[in-house]
């Protein structure tokens, strides 16, 4: 028999390509060495030669690693799941002896945070697991790596698999491509339902939880990085999320205060609207969820503070961060605001997208430069602010959270976003009265108020008459304090707050806001 025939004869129902379902076996030698003259004694050569030759020692290697296994110590149960998954996906295109079985999947065994997650939105399967998927990479990052390679070994890159490297990180990072593969395999229907996973009217795209990062113009959707949001993320690695850190994609603060309401110094006409933004906080999520108000009420809340600096705009929303135990995010417009047509837009949208279904507070302090009013179309300049405030106007109703606007001029903000605030609050100068309370509760309690014959005086019901806000009284106060700490450190004297010292923090106030000081 010549060599062709046997060639033939070996190869009869063998598929070609290395990702071929057939393994295909190994002869182990030289077939322009075999000679024989029919298929039997071909055959009994082959035999013969694979007996001479020693063992593969990557079969041995593939051996040991049967009772390991890929993931690390102690690891949690759904990243055991998730190895068996690949292991048996690839066994179907890497045929091995291995009795690579599909994992049960039970979402009971998963760890708490993420178990607790799946069962409170009713995940299918498919959506758990879509979840892990993006989970793991960020808490065993070489486990695909290992699992993939130990598999297919020397036999070329598998794009069924998908997968990308990043920029910093080394490891194998999941796509789209890897969610369809490993979920639907080679069914093409199952790999259209893992699809639309990713659809925009999912819960995951619809509460930013997960999502394919964009791709290049004409590049396959499904080729985008499968992205889990850093709160989901950190909730279901350490119980809860991390407050995010301040950056470029996420321009907003933490606020808060030890104050109470006893500090805020209001009239009562303004302390019962207070009590009404309270209460939206507070009830707001039973009306819609035990009520079932839903689909009848605009979400969200809006409101409008305005009026003097210092009159306690940016303090009140602390409080109610406070009062109901939801954080205040103080938004930086100087980090928002860009010059390039669409930039403010994108900063805007990735901020209110991470804030989205968080109960966040947010506060956007100086509003008339973000909110202010729409002007007749001039040139591209004029057109492209309009969008912006169109934008917004839409933005902050779609959002389902509080949004505070402050500002210390009202007429500056756009009509159209008066006409939608659920509240409009009027911050006005206090009274001679009320900032005699706030004298008296900036000090500390153990000073004493004299004059410069060292006599006792009565500092707050004295500089009551002078027309300045809480926010400049804790200004002039904070200056008189250091005073007096200075002469009780170098004179070892009582803790004396004197009225001129007062008086001169006072004038450089008024000069600040270019008003008489008498």
């Amino acid at each position: 028999m010549n060599l062709q025939k046997l060639k033939s004869i070996l190869g009869r129902n063998q598929n070609e390509g290395p990702f071929s379902r057939t393994e295909q076996p190994s002869l182990g030698g030289d077939l322009t060495a075999t000679t024989a003259s029919d298929p039997a004694e071909a055959a009994t050569l082959i035999d013969d030669e694979r007996a001479a030759k020693p063992d593969d020692p990557t079969k041995n290697i593939n051996s040991s690693h049967m009772s390991q296994s890929f993931t690390d110590r102690n690891a949690p149960e759904e990243l055991r799941y998730l190895e068996q998954l690949i292991l048996y996906r690839l066994n179907t295109w890497f045929p091995s002896d291995e009795d690579h079985q599909e994992p049960v999947l039970d979402t009971g065994k998963w760890s708490a945070a993420l178990a607790n997650f799946i069962q409170e939105h009713q995940l299918s399967s498919d959506e758990a697991v879509l979840l892990l998927i993006g989970l793991v990479p960020h808490v065993q990052s070489d486990l695909f790596d290992r699992v993939i390679s130990y598999k297919i070994q020397d036999s070329g890159d598998f794009q069924r698999i998908g997968g990308v490297r990043g920029k910093d990180f080394r490891g194998f990072i999941p796509t789209g491509e890897t969610a369809v593969f490993l979920l639907g395999d080679d069914d093409f229907e199952r790999r259209l339902e893992i699809q639309r996973l990713f659809w925009p009217d999912h819960l995951f795209e619809k509460n930013k939880i997960l999502w394919l990062t964009d791709q290049p113009s004409g590049e396959p959707v499904m080729s985008g990085k499968i992205t889990l949001s850093s709160e989901y993320l950190d909730t279901f690695i350490y119980g809860k999320p991390i407050p995010p850190r301040f950056s470029m994609n996420f321009p907003a603060k933490l606020i808060h205060t030890d104050l109470g309401w006893g500090d805020l110094v209001i009239n009562d006409e303004l302390k019962e609207q207070i009590h009404e933004l309270k209460s939206w906080l507070k009830y707001n999520d039973q009306l819609v969820g035990e009520w079932g108000m839903g689909s009848r009420l605009r979400r969200g809340y809006r409101a409008l503070l305005y009026g003097p600096s210092g009159t306690g705009k940016t303090f009140t929303a602390g409080l109610l961060g406070k009062e109901v135990g939801k954080d205040v995010y103080k938004i930086d417009l100087s980090m928002v605001v860009s010059k390039y047509i669409g930039e403010t837009e994108k900063n805007l949208e990735l901020l209110f997208a991470r804030a989205e279904d968080k109960g966040w507070i947010l506060f956007f302090d100086e509003a008339d430069a973000l909110f202010g009013k729409r002007t007749n179309v001039r040139d591209a300049h004029d057109k492209y602010a309009n969008q912006e405030v169109s934008y917004l106007l839409q933005r902050i109703e779609d959002y389902n959270g509080m949004v505070i606007l402050a500002t210390n001029m009202k007429n500056n903000i756009d009509d159209a976003f008066i006409r939608r605030f659920n509240a409009v609050l009027k911050f006005s100068l206090p009274e001679a009265d009320e900032r005699a309370k706030i004298w008296r509760l900036a000090f500390p309690g153990d000073v004493r108020f004299c004059d410069e014959k060292e006599e006792t005086v009565d500092i707050p019901e004295l500089v009551k008459s002078y027309p300045i806000s809480g926010g400049y009284i804790v200004n002039v106060v904070h200056y008189a304090s250091i005073k007096a700490l200075e002469r009780y450190n170098e004179q070892k004297a009582v803790k004396n707050i004197y009225l001129a010292d007062v008086l001169y923090g006072i004038k450089k106030e008024l000069l600040k806001e270019g008003k008489p000081f008498n």
